[in-house]
Protein backbone atom coordinates (compact mmCIF):
# COMPACT_ATOMS: atom_id res chain seq x y z
CA UNK A 1 0.00 0.00 0.00
CA UNK A 2 1.20 3.78 -0.77
CA UNK A 3 0.50 6.69 1.19
CA UNK A 4 0.68 10.11 -0.20
CA UNK A 5 1.65 13.08 1.77
CA UNK A 6 -0.17 16.52 0.17
CA UNK A 7 1.81 19.65 0.62
CA UNK A 8 -0.58 22.52 2.83
CA UNK A 9 -0.64 25.43 0.52
CA UNK A 10 -1.61 27.98 3.80
CA UNK A 11 0.25 26.26 6.43
CA UNK A 12 4.11 26.20 6.88
CA UNK A 13 3.71 22.25 8.44
CA UNK A 14 3.65 19.33 6.56
CA UNK A 15 1.89 16.25 7.40
CA UNK A 16 4.83 13.83 8.05
CA UNK A 17 8.55 14.77 8.24
CA UNK A 18 11.63 12.79 7.07
CA UNK A 19 12.54 11.24 10.14
CA UNK A 20 7.99 9.97 10.05
CA UNK A 21 9.03 8.39 6.10
CA UNK A 22 11.39 6.13 8.02
CA UNK A 23 9.01 5.26 10.95
CA UNK A 24 6.29 4.27 8.64
CA UNK A 25 8.79 1.73 6.65
CA UNK A 26 8.68 -0.58 9.48
CA UNK A 27 4.74 -0.79 8.72
CA UNK A 28 5.44 -2.35 5.17
CA UNK A 29 4.26 0.56 3.27
CA UNK A 30 5.64 2.92 0.50
CA UNK A 31 5.49 6.66 0.79
CA UNK A 32 5.27 9.25 -2.07
CA UNK A 33 5.66 13.03 -0.90
CA UNK A 34 4.28 16.01 -3.23
CA UNK A 35 7.09 18.16 -4.50
CA UNK A 36 8.01 21.00 -1.94
CA UNK A 37 5.68 19.98 0.73
CA UNK A 38 7.89 19.85 3.11
CA UNK A 39 9.53 23.79 1.98
CA UNK A 40 7.54 25.53 4.91
CA UNK A 41 9.35 23.12 7.53
CA UNK A 42 12.95 23.43 5.90
CA UNK A 43 13.00 20.07 4.63
CA UNK A 44 13.67 19.38 0.54
CA UNK A 45 12.94 16.79 -1.60
CA UNK A 46 16.03 15.27 -1.78
CA UNK A 47 15.74 14.56 2.35
CA UNK A 48 12.54 12.79 1.79
CA UNK A 49 14.28 10.69 -0.81
CA UNK A 50 16.84 10.03 1.57
CA UNK A 51 14.56 8.43 3.40
CA UNK A 52 12.97 6.00 1.05
CA UNK A 53 9.88 8.19 0.06
CA UNK A 54 9.07 8.87 -4.17
CA UNK A 55 8.64 12.63 -4.56
CA UNK A 56 5.66 13.51 -7.37
CA UNK A 57 3.08 16.15 -8.62
CA UNK A 58 0.10 16.58 -6.66
CA UNK A 59 -1.45 14.68 -9.52
CA UNK A 60 1.03 12.00 -9.27
CA UNK A 61 -0.03 11.59 -5.06
CA UNK A 62 -3.62 11.35 -5.21
CA UNK A 63 -3.56 9.10 -8.20
CA UNK A 64 -0.78 6.25 -6.79
CA UNK A 65 -2.14 6.17 -3.13
CA UNK A 66 -4.44 4.50 -0.91
CA UNK A 67 -3.99 7.01 1.92
CA UNK A 68 -3.53 10.42 2.05
CA UNK A 69 -2.09 12.48 4.65
CA UNK A 70 -2.52 16.63 5.04
CA UNK A 71 -1.98 18.96 8.24
CA UNK A 72 -5.48 21.66 7.65
CA UNK A 73 -8.53 20.08 6.06
CA UNK A 74 -8.24 19.40 2.01
CA UNK A 75 -9.66 22.45 0.18
CA UNK A 76 -12.90 21.37 -1.59
CA UNK A 77 -11.09 21.58 -5.08
CA UNK A 78 -9.30 19.14 -4.06
CA UNK A 79 -12.05 16.70 -3.00
CA UNK A 80 -13.39 16.90 -6.69
CA UNK A 81 -9.38 15.17 -7.48
CA UNK A 82 -9.78 12.53 -4.92
CA UNK A 83 -11.06 8.77 -5.73
CA UNK A 84 -13.98 7.13 -4.99
CA UNK A 85 -13.23 4.86 -1.76
CA UNK A 86 -9.51 6.55 -0.90
CA UNK A 87 -9.14 7.40 2.77
CA UNK A 88 -7.87 10.77 4.05
CA UNK A 89 -6.03 11.54 7.45
CA UNK A 90 -5.90 15.59 8.54
CA UNK A 91 -7.51 17.93 11.10
CA UNK A 92 -11.28 18.29 9.62
CA UNK A 93 -13.32 20.72 11.92
CA UNK A 94 -16.28 19.24 11.18
CA UNK A 95 -18.82 21.25 13.16
CA UNK A 96 -17.75 24.57 10.85
CA UNK A 97 -16.62 22.60 7.70
CA UNK A 98 -20.54 21.24 6.96
CA UNK A 99 -20.43 21.72 3.52
CA UNK A 100 -16.87 19.68 3.42
CA UNK A 101 -18.66 16.68 5.32
CA UNK A 102 -20.97 16.46 2.98
CA UNK A 103 -19.21 15.96 0.00
CA UNK A 104 -16.77 13.52 1.60
CA UNK A 105 -20.28 11.80 2.11
CA UNK A 106 -21.26 11.71 -1.46
CA UNK A 107 -17.95 10.91 -3.16
CA UNK A 108 -17.48 8.18 -0.88
CA UNK A 109 -14.63 9.50 0.35
CA UNK A 110 -13.17 8.06 4.23
CA UNK A 111 -12.04 10.67 6.29
CA UNK A 112 -10.62 10.70 9.53
CA UNK A 113 -10.54 14.05 11.84
CA UNK A 114 -7.65 14.28 14.02
CA UNK A 115 -8.87 16.46 15.48
CA UNK A 116 -11.82 14.76 17.13
CA UNK A 117 -9.73 11.37 18.47
CA UNK A 118 -11.57 10.63 21.70
CA UNK A 119 -9.65 12.05 24.45
CA UNK A 120 -9.02 8.84 26.01
CA UNK A 121 -5.87 7.81 28.25
CA UNK A 122 -4.92 5.24 25.13
CA UNK A 123 -5.58 8.09 22.67
CA UNK A 124 -2.86 10.73 24.14
CA UNK A 125 -0.49 9.47 21.87
CA UNK A 126 -2.35 10.67 18.63
CA UNK A 127 -3.84 13.45 20.36
CA UNK A 128 -2.74 16.75 17.21
CA UNK A 129 -5.20 19.14 19.59
CA UNK A 130 -3.10 18.88 22.53
CA UNK A 131 -0.01 18.95 20.59
CA UNK A 132 -0.78 21.94 18.44
CA UNK A 133 -1.89 23.75 21.88
CA UNK A 134 1.42 23.18 23.64
CA UNK A 135 2.68 25.12 20.56
CA UNK A 136 0.26 27.56 20.50
CA UNK A 137 0.28 28.74 24.22
CA UNK A 138 4.35 28.47 23.77
CA UNK A 139 4.37 30.77 21.29
CA UNK A 140 1.29 33.65 22.12
CA UNK A 141 3.51 34.29 25.22
CA UNK A 142 6.62 34.76 22.90
CA UNK A 143 4.69 36.86 20.79
CA UNK A 144 3.19 39.10 23.76
CA UNK A 145 6.42 39.39 25.14
CA UNK A 146 7.71 40.46 22.27
CA UNK A 147 4.88 43.13 21.60
CA UNK A 148 4.87 44.64 25.78
CA UNK A 149 6.24 47.42 26.17
CA UNK A 150 8.11 46.52 29.69
CA UNK A 151 10.06 43.07 31.10
CA UNK A 152 8.27 40.72 32.12
CA UNK A 153 10.07 39.39 35.14
CA UNK A 154 10.82 41.25 37.93
CA UNK A 155 14.61 42.52 38.70
CA UNK A 156 16.47 44.63 40.59
CA UNK A 157 19.41 47.50 39.18
CA UNK A 158 21.06 50.58 40.10
CA UNK A 159 18.40 52.33 38.15
CA UNK A 160 15.45 50.24 40.71
CA UNK A 161 13.31 47.71 41.31
CA UNK A 162 11.88 46.38 37.92
CA UNK A 163 8.41 45.03 38.91
CA UNK A 164 7.09 42.12 36.98
CA UNK A 165 4.74 41.83 34.14
CA UNK A 166 0.70 40.41 35.45
CA UNK A 167 -0.36 38.01 33.23
CA UNK A 168 -4.22 36.90 32.99
CA UNK A 169 -4.55 33.45 31.02
CA UNK A 170 -8.27 32.75 29.92
CA UNK A 171 -8.83 28.80 29.19
CA UNK A 172 -6.21 26.37 31.44
CA UNK A 173 -6.47 23.52 28.67
CA UNK A 174 -3.37 22.43 26.99
CA UNK A 175 -2.62 25.83 25.46
CA UNK A 176 -3.35 27.63 28.52
CA UNK A 177 -1.21 25.61 30.66
CA UNK A 178 1.89 25.63 28.30
CA UNK A 179 0.90 29.25 28.05
CA UNK A 180 1.25 29.52 32.13
CA UNK A 181 4.42 27.82 32.24
CA UNK A 182 6.34 30.07 29.80
CA UNK A 183 5.25 32.80 31.29
CA UNK A 184 6.30 31.76 34.72
CA UNK A 185 9.69 30.81 33.29
CA UNK A 186 9.73 34.25 31.66
CA UNK A 187 9.35 35.81 35.06
CA UNK A 188 5.87 36.77 34.92
CA UNK A 189 3.42 36.87 37.86
CA UNK A 190 0.43 34.75 36.35
CA UNK A 191 -3.51 34.35 37.18
CA UNK A 192 -5.78 31.67 35.49
CA UNK A 193 -9.50 31.84 34.65
CA UNK A 194 -11.51 28.65 33.57
CA UNK A 195 -14.63 27.15 34.40
CA UNK A 196 -13.88 23.80 35.35
CA UNK A 197 -12.66 23.52 39.24
CA UNK A 198 -10.66 20.16 38.09
CA UNK A 199 -7.21 22.49 36.62
CA UNK A 200 -7.04 24.22 39.56
CA UNK A 201 -4.27 21.81 41.37
CA UNK A 202 -2.85 21.76 37.72
CA UNK A 203 -2.74 25.53 37.49
CA UNK A 204 -1.12 25.61 40.72
CA UNK A 205 1.46 23.34 40.43
CA UNK A 206 2.88 25.77 37.41
CA UNK A 207 2.67 28.63 40.17
CA UNK A 208 -0.32 30.32 38.67
CA UNK A 209 -3.31 31.94 40.67
CA UNK A 210 -6.56 30.14 39.95
CA UNK A 211 -9.24 32.54 40.03
CA UNK A 212 -12.86 31.19 40.97
CA UNK A 213 -16.39 31.88 40.02
CA UNK A 214 -18.95 29.84 41.97
CA UNK A 215 -21.70 27.79 40.30
CA UNK A 216 -19.72 26.58 37.55
CA UNK A 217 -21.49 23.41 35.63
CA UNK A 218 -18.73 21.06 34.56
CA UNK A 219 -20.56 18.34 32.77
CA UNK A 220 -18.28 14.67 33.07
CA UNK A 221 -19.59 13.61 29.77
CA UNK A 222 -17.58 16.63 27.83
CA UNK A 223 -14.95 14.63 28.55
CA UNK A 224 -12.68 16.95 29.64
CA UNK A 225 -13.51 20.22 27.55
CA UNK A 226 -15.81 23.17 28.88
CA UNK A 227 -18.95 23.38 28.48
CA UNK A 228 -21.79 25.83 27.93
CA UNK A 229 -22.71 28.06 30.99
CA UNK A 230 -25.83 29.48 32.55
CA UNK A 231 -26.92 33.10 32.02
CA UNK A 232 -26.19 33.97 35.51
CA UNK A 233 -22.48 32.55 35.61
CA UNK A 234 -21.50 34.43 32.54
CA UNK A 235 -22.47 37.28 33.98
CA UNK A 236 -20.67 36.95 37.37
CA UNK A 237 -17.41 35.34 35.25
CA UNK A 238 -17.79 38.68 33.31
CA UNK A 239 -17.36 40.92 36.07
CA UNK A 240 -14.80 38.77 37.50
CA UNK A 241 -12.90 38.52 34.15
CA UNK A 242 -13.43 42.49 33.70
CA UNK A 243 -11.67 43.27 37.07
CA UNK A 244 -8.66 41.08 36.48
CA UNK A 245 -8.05 41.91 32.96
CA UNK A 246 -7.89 45.95 33.56
CA UNK A 247 -5.03 45.12 36.02
CA UNK A 248 -2.97 43.20 33.55
CA UNK A 249 -0.54 43.39 31.33
CA UNK A 250 -1.06 40.75 28.93
CA UNK A 251 -3.88 38.52 28.75
CA UNK A 252 -4.11 35.20 26.56
CA UNK A 253 -7.58 33.89 25.39
CA UNK A 254 -7.54 30.02 24.97
CA UNK A 255 -10.99 29.31 25.82
CA UNK A 256 -13.27 27.27 23.26
CA UNK A 257 -16.46 24.52 23.61
CA UNK A 258 -15.67 22.23 20.68
CA UNK A 259 -18.57 22.46 17.79
CA UNK A 260 -19.62 26.42 18.80
CA UNK A 261 -18.07 29.75 18.70
CA UNK A 262 -15.93 30.62 21.44
CA UNK A 263 -17.14 32.07 24.35
CA UNK A 264 -16.91 36.47 24.41
CA UNK A 265 -15.08 36.74 27.80
CA UNK A 266 -13.19 40.55 27.34
CA UNK A 267 -15.57 43.08 25.74
CA UNK A 268 -14.83 46.37 24.10
CA UNK A 269 -15.17 47.98 27.18
CA UNK A 270 -13.02 45.88 29.18
CA UNK A 271 -10.15 46.39 26.32
CA UNK A 272 -10.78 50.20 26.68
CA UNK A 273 -10.16 50.43 30.23
CA UNK A 274 -6.77 48.08 30.29
CA UNK A 275 -3.44 49.89 30.94
CA UNK A 276 -2.43 51.50 27.22
CA UNK A 277 0.60 49.26 25.76
CA UNK A 278 -1.39 46.19 27.29
CA UNK A 279 -1.36 43.05 24.73
CA UNK A 280 -4.16 40.52 24.26
CA UNK A 281 -3.54 37.17 22.44
CA UNK A 282 -6.56 35.58 21.18
CA UNK A 283 -5.93 32.23 20.40
CA UNK A 284 -9.52 30.79 19.56
CA UNK A 285 -9.98 33.71 16.73
CA UNK A 286 -11.05 31.39 14.53
CA UNK A 287 -14.07 30.58 16.12
CA UNK A 288 -15.10 34.02 17.24
CA UNK A 289 -12.59 35.01 19.62
CA UNK A 290 -12.67 35.27 23.01
CA UNK A 291 -12.09 39.51 22.85
CA UNK A 292 -14.66 41.46 21.55
CA UNK A 293 -12.46 43.18 19.53
CA UNK A 294 -10.44 40.01 17.84
CA UNK A 295 -9.97 39.94 14.34
CA UNK A 296 -8.77 36.91 13.03
CA UNK A 297 -5.11 36.70 11.46
CA UNK A 298 -5.26 40.46 12.12
CA UNK A 299 -3.27 42.42 14.88
CA UNK A 300 -5.62 46.02 16.11
CA UNK A 301 -4.62 48.72 18.58
CA UNK A 302 -7.63 49.80 20.48
CA UNK A 303 -7.12 52.79 23.00
CA UNK A 304 -3.37 51.74 23.14
CA UNK A 305 -4.34 48.57 23.38
CA UNK A 306 -2.89 45.51 20.99
CA UNK A 307 -5.06 42.90 20.20
CA UNK A 308 -3.81 39.85 18.52
CA UNK A 309 -5.77 37.12 16.77
CA UNK A 310 -4.21 34.03 15.79
CA UNK A 311 -4.84 30.71 15.94
CA UNK A 312 -2.12 29.70 13.86
CA UNK A 313 0.84 30.01 15.69
CA UNK A 314 1.74 26.11 15.07
CA UNK A 315 2.01 27.26 11.33
CA UNK A 316 4.96 29.88 12.83
CA UNK A 317 7.12 26.96 14.32
CA UNK A 318 6.58 24.67 11.64
CA UNK A 319 9.67 22.41 11.83
CA UNK A 320 9.10 21.13 15.70
CA UNK A 321 4.77 21.75 14.89
CA UNK A 322 5.22 19.12 12.03
CA UNK A 323 7.84 16.70 14.20
CA UNK A 324 5.17 16.18 17.13
CA UNK A 325 2.10 16.04 14.60
CA UNK A 326 3.64 13.42 12.75
CA UNK A 327 4.29 11.49 15.33
CA UNK A 328 0.55 11.97 16.44
CA UNK A 329 0.08 10.28 13.03
CA UNK A 330 2.18 7.24 13.29
CA UNK A 331 0.36 6.47 16.19
CA UNK A 332 -2.73 6.64 14.66
CA UNK A 333 -1.93 5.23 11.57
CA UNK A 334 -0.27 1.79 13.30
CA UNK A 335 -4.28 1.09 14.33
CA UNK A 336 -5.34 1.45 10.63
CA UNK A 337 -2.72 -0.74 8.94
CA UNK A 338 -1.76 -4.21 9.65
CA UNK A 339 1.73 -5.94 9.85
CA UNK A 340 1.52 -7.36 6.35
CA UNK A 341 1.16 -3.08 5.35
CA UNK A 342 -2.86 -3.28 4.42
CA UNK A 343 -5.63 -0.87 5.49
CA UNK A 344 -7.65 -2.57 7.77
CA UNK A 345 -10.32 -0.65 9.53
CA UNK A 346 -11.63 -2.17 12.76
CA UNK A 347 -14.58 0.32 14.04
CA UNK A 348 -15.07 -2.09 16.74
CA UNK A 349 -12.27 -0.01 17.42
CA UNK A 350 -13.12 2.93 19.54
CA UNK A 351 -10.40 5.51 18.76
CA UNK A 352 -10.95 4.25 14.99
CA UNK A 353 -14.77 5.08 15.74
CA UNK A 354 -14.08 8.20 17.25
CA UNK A 355 -11.99 9.21 14.98
CA UNK A 356 -13.93 8.34 11.43
CA UNK A 357 -15.98 11.06 10.07
CA UNK A 358 -17.04 9.57 6.89
CA UNK A 359 -17.00 5.85 5.03
CA UNK A 360 -18.86 4.42 2.18
CA UNK A 361 -21.33 7.20 1.82
CA UNK A 362 -22.17 8.07 5.33
CA UNK A 363 -21.20 10.56 7.82
CA UNK A 364 -20.60 7.96 10.69
CA UNK A 365 -19.19 9.78 13.27
CA UNK A 366 -22.59 10.40 15.97
CA UNK A 367 -21.74 14.02 17.32
CA UNK A 368 -20.59 15.06 13.65
CA UNK A 369 -23.90 13.57 12.38
CA UNK A 370 -26.33 15.14 14.87
CA UNK A 371 -24.97 18.70 14.72
CA UNK A 372 -25.50 18.69 11.00
CA UNK A 373 -29.02 17.43 11.32
CA UNK A 374 -30.34 19.85 13.34
CA UNK A 375 -28.42 22.95 11.37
Amino acid sequence: MRIGILKDKEDKRVALLPEGVSALAKLNVSIIVEASAGAGSFVSDKDYEEAGAVIGSEQEVIKDSEILLKVEPVSKELVAKLKEGQVVVSVMNPFFNTELVTLFKEKKITTFGMDIIPRTTRAQAMDVLSSMATVAGYKAVLDAAGRLPKFFMMFMSAAGTIRPAKVLVLGAGVAGLQAIATSRKLGAVVEVFDVRAAVKEEVMSLGGRFIEVEGAKDDISAGGYAVEQTAEFKQKQQQMIQDHAIGSHVVICTAQIPGRKAPLLITKDTVGKMNPGSVVIDLAASTGGNCELTKNNEAIVYKGVTVVGNSGYPSDMPVDASRMFGKNLINFLTLIIDKDGNLNLDFEDEIIAGTCLTHDNAIVNERVKEFINNK
